[in-house]
């Protein structure tokens, strides 16, 4: 038969703590164990400190006007607004070359994002212009091409056409009412160029040899001629 446990309280009524007698004369007391605290759980990795990133503004250009004809010596002048607007951005105006982009002047936008950049071509000849910010901590860089501007020489030039239709050209061909091209004695053959006067500009290639009148350097055909409103003789600006 197995033993009975008994029930009793040990010691002053006051102390108020139970313990169990077998007959066998152990003791154990009921007060419950208290429990092992659960396993803490490991904090996640601590973070670097950063604050939020920052969003930049995007940046753009705007070309008001440029300055595309000059001769050599003056400005050519580009003028625009860059956003964001507002002053103190630094802008630069860049000419295409043959191994990529050359800076030719720098400024501070002024109020409102206003710039005016210039650039003062040393030869003749057809170039390309870009507009371009690098950039602050708070808005991206931004380029903008601004396109083809044209420097011209001052050269004395003539005409010719009636009588000699049908006649060959130094370069080959056949000259025509309608021919567009110039007479040149000495640039190669084919030889393209600009030609501007009084605020019209031809387009035309060196198609014939000539002229052979002193202090002349190009002849023009009849139909360059009018396409420039030009008289008979006279200063015009050429590229070349």
């Amino acid at each position: 038969m197995r033993p009975q446990p008994l029930r009793a309280r040990a010691g002053h009524a006051g102390l108020g703590a139970l313990v169990t007698v077998t007959t066998l004369g152990v003791v154990a007391p009921t007060t419950a164990r208290s429990q092992d605290p659960s396993p803490t759980t490991p904090a996640p990795a601590a973070q670097a400190a950063q604050g939020p990133t920052a969003t930049k503004a995007s940046a753009s250009f705007a070309v008001r006007s440029v300055r595309r004809h000059v001769t050599t010596g003056r400005a050519v002048v580009v003028k625009g607004r860059l956003a964001p607007a507002k002053a103190g951005n630094a802008v630069g105006l860049q000419v295409r070359t043959g191994s990529g982009w050359t800076t030719v002047d720098k400024a501070r936008t002024r109020k409102g994002g206003a710039y005016r950049l210039t650039w003062k071509a040393s030869r003749p000849g057809a170039r390309t212009l870009r507009v371009t910010f690098a950039g602050t901590k708070d808005a991206r860089a931004a380029k903008r091409t601004v396109g083809r501007v044209y420097a011209y020489r001052r050269a004395m030039a003539s005409w010719y056409g009636p009588g000699l239709y049908g006649g060959a050209l130094g370069c080959g061909g056949t000259l025509t009412p309608g021919t567009i091209g110039v007479a040149h004695k000495t640039l190669p053959c084919g030889t393209k160029l600009r030609l501007r006067y009084r605020g019209r500009t031809v387009r035309a290639s060196v198609i014939d040899r000539g002229p052979y009148v002193g202090g002349r350097e190009f002849d023009l055909t009849a139909a360059t001629k009018q396409r420039l409103g030009f008289g008979s003789t006279g200063m015009v600006l050429s590229t070349r």
